[in-house]
């Protein structure tokens, strides 16, 4: 049995640097950035932290009924506004008697990771097992647990983003919840292929979504090599640069529209690009880190799967944290793609965790249906250690349709998908 060939239909982006498509193109084009000072944490220091928080953000507008928020924290929130308007966007009725698809023919898979817990949500709980100004543990039971909202885990655990997407979409088809940090995203929208072209599902709405600027998640920094504190946060970071001294963590999501292309134009959509091919690759070490040969691994299989060579290429959208791993993944690509142009969004808004590669992605299926590549932010001199042909400076012409995407987590594994509009 052939596979079916499965097309993006629609999708929509929250991001540190616009919260629709339109601010979020225009702000990439015109090289914005979503990094400062974040006014939502304190330490402390008499400065806030710096990182990248998703602006005006309104989930009422979208999240129904209104009362599905105080069981929602802000990942959740931010996926399921996502899909919501991923779904508008793709004129993917979900519901009454004019929706688009059988719900046992859509399904969903969202990205996600560690959901941080916020703090002053336990708070009436934690100040019910305090005696004399010490935490009284024999108290915690029959004082602080009857302050605890029943409900209250089912705001902080991964896989409740796509549940409420499959609830609020009446997406009855599979559902999974793939967490491998910033890997998340693209394994989520790779699955979601797999889905439809099995023949499992007709309609995936996919993506992910991240938050690493929670209090209980910031506090683990140490964990993601940030930059050191700087008066001016939007020079940061700075991917395949020759001064990059680490990365910054934010917060974001984007949701995406897959069907089988046979199913788009029956109902007619319109395909805005094509899924060729895609791959994942480990490489089993002790080392903390990217790892060289999974990167190579999966762009070279993820290519050869979509039928096409890096002269094919338009340009590649990397990982480029802006910390000293970035060598690694530019020595894996100088093998793989050459002088192929490579672009980083992180330059704009950091590490946006499980949320990373859904919003890179929607960046780069903008480019290609606007015939634009924006440049790589605050990277202004490529490293010697980066041998690759960084995208900087300014925007420029992109006449290539055909654009490969890569993400790595620090436990050696990569992912790498191959799109064409």
């Amino acid at each position: 049995m052939s596979k079916k060939e499965v097309v993006v239909t629609g999708f929509d982006v929250l991001s540190p640097v616009g919260v629709d498509l339109d601010s979020f193109w225009s702000a990439l084009v015109e090289g914005k950035s979503g990094v400062s000072r974040l006014e939502s944490l304190k330490t402390g220091s008499e400065k806030r932290p710096i990182g990248a928080a998703v602006p005006d953000f309104r989930p009422k507008d979208y999240v129904k009924p209104k009362k599905n928020i105080k069981v929602m924290s802000r990942d959740i929130q931010m996926g399921v506004v996502a899909a919501a308007r991923a779904c508008q966007n793709a004129n993917l009725v979900v519901e009454g008697e004019e929706r688009s698809v059988c719900p046992e023919r859509v399904g969903c898979m969202i990205g996600c990771d560690l959901i941080g817990l916020e703090l002053d949500f336990l708070l009436d709980a934690f100040r019910a097992g305090v005696a004399d100004g010490k935490h009284d543990f024999s108290t915690w039971g029959p004082s602080s647990m009857e302050k605890i909202m029943p409900l209250w885990m089912l705001k902080y655990l991964p896989n409740m983003i796509a549940s409420h997407i499959a609830i609020s979409c009446d997406a009855r088809g599979p559902n999974n919840t793939p967490t491998l940090d910033r890997g998340s995203s693209l394994a989520a929208f790779m699955e979601a292929c797999r889905v439809i072209e099995r023949g499992d599902a007709d309609v995936m709405i996919c993506g992910g979504v991240g938050n690493k600027i929670n209090p209980t998640i910031y506090a683990r920094g140490g964990a993601y090599d940030l930059a050191p504190d700087t008066e001016t946060p939007e020079d940061l970071p700075r991917p395949f640069d020759k001064n990059r001294v680490g990365t910054v963590i934010g917060e974001g999501g984007a949701a995406f529209v897959l069907e089988s292309k046979e199913f788009a134009l029956a109902r007619g959509a319109k395909p805005l690009a094509t899924v060729l091919g895609f791959a994942e690759a480990l490489e089993p070490t002790a080392k903390f880190g990217i790892q060289q040969g999974a990167v190579e691994r999966a762009c070279r299989l993820a290519l050869e799967r979509a039928g096409r060579s890096a002269s094919d290429l338009g340009h590649v959208n990397a990982d480029g944290l802006g910390v000293k791993d970035d060598a690694v993944e530019a020595a894996a690509l100088a093998n793989v793609v050459g002088d192929v142009p490579v672009y980083s969004a992180k330059g704009s808004f950091g590490n946006l965790g499980s949320g990373t590669g859904a919003v890179e992605l929607a960046a780069s299926i903008l480019a290609v249906n606007n015939g634009t590549l924006p440049a790589t932010r605050n990277c202004d001199e490529v490293a010697a250690d980066c041998p690759i042909n960084v995208a900087r400076g300014a925007a420029r012409p992109l006449e290539k349709t055909t654009f490969l995407k890569v993400n790595n987590t620090n436990g050696g594994r990569s992912f790498a998908v191959v799109l064409e509009k």
